[in-house]
């Protein structure tokens, strides 16, 4: 049986959230190939492609020829498909756009300019597989924010080429350039810079173990979206729900990896076992079923609450990037949740039509972080200033009052910039 009933205790001693100190192996490893790229640049990135992707390059420059015959070879409905879902993201994110607001007075004046970045780098997963959305959900934020120059980074196959698919979705948002480069090499090369790869404010976007821990050690070089782990979904459901439609939503999360969360917070125990039957039966069709399986074994399974009242405390400590309500009045319980990432409200609501389709970003906080953290948008690229304006006279009127506080922390030269005013 894939699916197990537990009480939240029980939940948090089977799933004790692991920390980065626990790759202690591999960060050795990304430590030196970022400080191999750092060194000899392009020819480390040629030797690294060589290395883990089997590709012996001519560029690591996708060119615009490769570009053309890329959207060259995509079916027609999969092109107006993508520019479907581009006019979504673009419409939700726009939402978002902040503007430059002042206050002022007699002889004063305060501010904030919204700056966008200049430059990002956005990390999209690749080899033999294509993650279109993922370029849509990178680039598409970087574009409404007015960035001017966005890159992407991702890896080839053994033959040197990109998924067309991937390409496609690139020239639909706007990419200033794709390059071949996968894994830690790609995060170091943005990062710093090399021959070919221009260097970046910010590097976003999902990635394996290696890439994520290539972004925490660039950080503080550069800026970074978020530390992303392995995917979750909670679903919160009573009695009268669709136990096919949880458990084909409960599957679209096991299947991305073994890692990943797939958790049914319910009132109903008789729900929880439709749904372990519905899982044990459509699992059976699934092309990646022995990865599905093994995170539902491993890291799945039922909490099952005394009321409803009492789930979203269990939710809300969880922090779930993903959370579906199957509720029958699920709009009076939003209020209830602190913590998720992207809420979706409703049976006809499943997390894949935020990955695709709605707008809203698939660029989620996971291992809890959406306790603190936000999906990725449109502030992930830009940057804000403070403006301060204060005319002789009033700034002379304010002096004693700046130089009290100073002295009162112990910094006199402080106090002394703003007396000498005075005078």
């Amino acid at each position: 049986m894939f699916f197990h009933l537990m009480s939240f205790e029980q939940y948090k001693d089977k799933l004790k959230t692991s920390t980065f100190s626990d790759f202690s192996e591999e960060f050795s490893r990304v430590r030196l190939i970022i400080d191999n790229v750092r060194q000899r640049g392009d020819q480390a990135l040629y030797e690294y492609a060589l290395k883990f992707d089997q590709a012996k390059l001519d560029s690591l420059v996708v060119s615009k020829e490769e570009i053309k015959n890329a959207v060259a070879q995509i079916d027609p409905e999969l092109l107006k498909t993508l520019d479907g879902a581009k006019e979504n993201i673009e419409l939700y994110h726009r939402r978002q756009l902040r503007e430059d607001w002042w206050e002022s007075g007699p002889g004063w004046l305060t501010g904030q300019r919204v700056i966008p970045l200049q430059a990002v780098g956005a990390y999209v997963p690749g080899g033999t597989a294509a993650y279109p959305s993922s370029v849509l959900m990178t680039v598409l934020p970087a574009r409404v924010a007015g960035v001017e120059k966005i890159y992407i980074c991702t890896p080839p196959d053994k033959h040197g080429k990109i998924n067309p698919v991937t390409l496609a979705a690139a020239e639909i948002a706007g990419a200033s350039a794709v390059f071949k480069i996968g894994g830690a090499q790609a995060v170091a090369a943005l990062a710093y810079g090399t021959e070919t790869v221009p260097r970046v404010q910010k590097i976003v976007g999902p990635g394996n173990i290696y890439v994520t821990l290539a972004k925490k050690e660039v950080f503080g070089q550069v800026g970074i979206d978020m530390l992303a782990g392995p995917s979750e979904i909670v679903i919160v459901a009573d009695n009268g729900a669709n136990a096919d439609f949880i458990a084909a939503d409960l599957l679209s999360q096991a299947e991305h990896d073994p890692l990943s969360r797939s958790i049914l917070v319910s009132t109903s125990e008789n729900l929880a076992n439709r749904v372990a039957e519905r899982l044990e039966e459509q699992i059976l069709t699934l092309p990646r079923k022995e990865i599905a399986g093994r995170s539902l074994r491993e890291r799945g399974g039922a909490i099952i609450v005394p009321s409803l009242e009492e789930a979203w405390p269990v939710v809300n400590e969880i922090a779930p990037e993903h959370l579906e309500l199957h509720l029958e009045e699920a709009w009076r319980y939003l209020e209830k949740i602190t913590s998720a990432g992207a809420i979706f409200i409703g049976s006809y609501s499943p997390e894949p039509l935020g990955d695709y389709w709605a707008g809203s970003n698939h660029v989620l906080p996971t291992g809890a972080a959406a306790r603190y953290a936000s999906p990725l948008g449109v502030d992930d690229y830009m940057k804000k200033s403070s403006v301060i304006y204060y005319s002789k006279d009033v700034m002379k009127s304010a002096a004693g009052s700046i130089a009290a506080l100073a002295r009162a922390e112990g910094l006199e030269a402080h106090a002394r910039a703003a007396l000498i005013r005075r005078y």
